[in-house]
């Protein structure tokens, strides 16, 4: 089975990358990128153009409800799902910047029980209302051995740990030494990482966020904060949408509100390039110019 992965920070031009070389060895495409699965973003996560969408095969993209907690279990299924259909007829080539998805898909998952919506609220108000500093101290005493291997300042990953063990009465650490479930069961795959001059990265991240603008995106904004739904939902949380909700709802200046948003972006991006350039996944070849300004030939296929 053919399997490749385009993966690296955000704005660089993977999904462009990937269509040239769905197009050049016949492939599919796959999405791997938390927020291009909701229907109601479109321009603010930059999923691929209906003409794109119609020249090659894709999957799971803007397949999921904004009301839905979608989360990388649930990707890792329906990835595994098409993997299975697929029966290696075609090369299947993933595209996107989430690194966890990535991570799990060819390292596996354990079988963690689901965590309680009501305690992934609990777990944001712990948060919010000890600062980040405090909270690592809560999840020190709760999961040491978890916690002390990630970055103390990973709100996402410690409120993971904090809501397992809340949860089961289990550290993580300990559901993590049981048997998991795997997506992958081979090494028959070909990881592409981008990672290019982080200051040009930023660069392309503040004009793209303009051209969101221009394209659309408040009134996509508009219409989702028209849903009513939990802002302690993922899709709320996506980059620009509390920023411009903030600037419909309290109609301030868009020249800040652009400016927010650009900057957390590039927050963004700064994670990113921090956790593709700590991972340990095997990586086939590693680039650091811009895909989409790359010749395909440099790509080393097998």
């Amino acid at each position: 089975m053919s399997i490749y992965f385009i993966v690296g920070p955000t704005a660089i031009g993977k999904s462009d990358l990937a269509l040239r070389i769905a197009q050049h060895i016949n492939g599919e495409i796959i999405n791997a990128d938390s927020m291009q699965v909701y229907k109601n973003l479109n321009i603010l996560t930059a999923r691929p153009q209906k003409q794109d969408l119609k020249k090659i095969k894709h999957h799971l993209y803007g397949h999921i409800e904004g009301f839905n907690r979608y989360n990388v279990a649930h990707w890792c299924n329906e990835s595994l799902k098409i993997i299975k259909k697929n029966n290696n007829k075609k090369p299947l080539i993933f595209v996107g910047g989430t690194g966890m998805y990535i991570d799990k898909l060819i390292n596996g998952l354990f079988n963690i029980p689901t965590i309680p919506e009501k305690l992934k609220k609990q777990s944001e108000k712990e948060l919010n209302k000890l600062g980040i500093n405090k909270f690592y101290e809560e999840v020190i005493k709760v999961d040491k051995e978890a916690a002390i291997k990630i970055n103390s300042n990973d709100s996402i990953r410690l409120r993971r740990i904090w809501e397992i063990f809340m949860h089961t009465k289990i550290p993580m650490s300990t559901w993590t030494k049981k048997n998991e479930k795997k997506f992958i069961q081979n090494d028959d795959y070909y990881l592409y990482l981008f990672l290019p001059n982080r200051e040009k990265n930023y660069e392309r991240v503040n004009n793209r966020f303009v051209k969101m603008v221009e394209r659309g995106a408040i009134n996509e904004v508009k219409s989702l904060l028209k849903l009513n739904l939990d802002k302690s939902l993922p899709i709320m949380k996506a980059h620009g949408v509390p920023e411009l909700s903030s600037y419909i709802m309290d109609d301030g200046e868009l020249e800040e509100c652009i400016k927010d948003g650009q900057k957390v972006t590039r927050n963004y991006v700064k994670r990113q390039h921090t956790w593709w350039n700590s991972s340990t996944l095997k990586i086939h070849q590693k680039i650091t110019e811009f895909p989409d300004e790359i010749d395909i030939k440099m790509i080393n296929f097998n």
